[in-house]
């Protein structure tokens, strides 16, 4: 039972961090900042990075909770 609430947790934060990656990436700031250099700023893509990290750790948990039992 723990591990499937910590599965969900994992899965609502990373799917939060990748929409606050979207929103940054879409400001003027960034924008900018991704026109003259080609990337996006530190910030987003440590959001992308978290985001994903955490999404797919939730996941995997879900499904390898489910098969062990």
């Amino acid at each position: 039972m723990n591990n499937k609430v910590l599965a969900v947790v994992l899965l609502v934060v990373g799917i939060l961090l990748l929409v606050f990656a979207y929103q940054s990436s879409q400001s003027m700031g960034d924008q900018v900042t991704e026109a003259v250099t080609g990337r996006f700023t530190d910030s987003t893509i440590w959001f992308l990075i978290f985001g994903a990290a955490a999404t797919a750790a939730g996941v995997g948990m879900m499904l390898l909770g489910r098969s062990g039992r």
